[in-house]
């Protein structure tokens, strides 16, 4: 790899996206960041607000024709796809950004994996997660190194999207056995690690990050000294019973996202999607937040 790589990233303007972008300008690393024609101004802006000379905003789309795209993607040594959507983006939109990746000379791709351990999963055990499988898939047969970047679930995710926690009823709800060991990441540890990663020129394969490996019990906790609230815990019953809900959920609706969140909590709570390893070590210069301290900055005022 180049000593003075170029990184293009897609999905720049989402969340962790933006996060990796300023992780790499952070580092003086030139970015080359694919920002959709309808995307808004204020996603733009949060961009451009990095006032880095480094930073070169393209407009452009992971669907676009391969010759178009391959263009857009320039003289880039890796491409970062942080994209978020359905299968028609996260499984066919990133097979045409890996093409355009090898069209355009691109030597390595990181894929928008951005979970716990997908590779332990079967299909059927998180639709969402299906979708990354099969783009895993469809990236096995590439001429680049594909680079898997695994980070367990966010703590945006834990504190927010899965619904444990009612800070008006001062309740935090989990099913499954409260000392089985969870991967949680912030977004932005996140981008940390998967700036290191991509800066990496010996990087390869698999590569699984937490910045914190706790249970519920210990989950509950933090986010109890975080906060500063008082939250009693309530135990909904085992993985195997959430397993069943799932299925009782999934029987009532044609709507999958109705229960994604259960999907979601069945894959960690049950052990299936743990780490057997992490990879933090290769690192040492991130350094983690803890789930406290991130509570602690984004809990709702008392």
């Amino acid at each position: 790899m180049s000593a003075f790589p170029k990184i293009f990233v897609a999905g720049a303007t989402g969340l962790l996206g933006g996060r990796i972008v300023q992780a790499l300008v952070d580092q003086n690393v030139s970015v080359r960041a694919l920002v959709r024609p309808g995307a808004g101004e204020e996603k733009k802006r949060a961009l451009t607000a990095l006032r880095s000379g480094r930073l070169e905003l393209v407009e452009g789309d992971i669907t676009d024709p391969v010759e178009r795209l391959a263009e857009v993607v320039g003289d880039a040594t890796t491409v970062i796809s942080a994209v978020q959507g359905g299968p028609e983006v996260i499984v066919d939109g990133q097979a045409n950004l890996m093409r355009a990746a090898e069209k355009a000379g691109a030597q390595r791709f990181i894929p928008s994996d951005f979970a716990f351990d997908l590779t332990k999963l079967d299909d059927g055990d998180n639709f969402m997660i299906d979708w990354r499988r099969q783009a895993a898939t469809a990236l096995a047969g590439s001429g680049l190194d594909v680079i898997s970047v695994l980070n367990g679930a966010f703590y945006e995710v834990m504190t927010g999207f899965m619904g444990l926690i009612d800070w008006q009823g001062a309740t935090l709800s989990h099913w499954g056995d409260p000392d089985q060991p969870l991967d949680l990441t912030s977004v932005a540890d996140t981008a940390a690690y998967t700036a290191a990663v991509a800066l990496d020129p010996a990087a390869t394969g698999t590569l699984r990050f937490a910045g914190e490996v706790m249970s519920m019990r210990d989950f509950h906790d933090a986010v109890q000294r975080g906060s500063g609230r008082t939250l009693r815990l309530r135990h909904f019953g085992t993985a195997d019973d959430l397993r069943a809900e799932i299925a009782r959920q999934a029987a009532l609706t044609h709507n999958p996202f109705d229960y994604v969140a259960l999907q979601y909590q069945w894959c960690m709570v049950s052990g299936k999607a743990k780490f057997d390893s992490l990879d933090n070590a290769r690192y040492p210069n991130v350094t983690p937040s803890s789930l406290t301290d991130f509570v602690r900055g984004t809990a709702p005022a008392l």
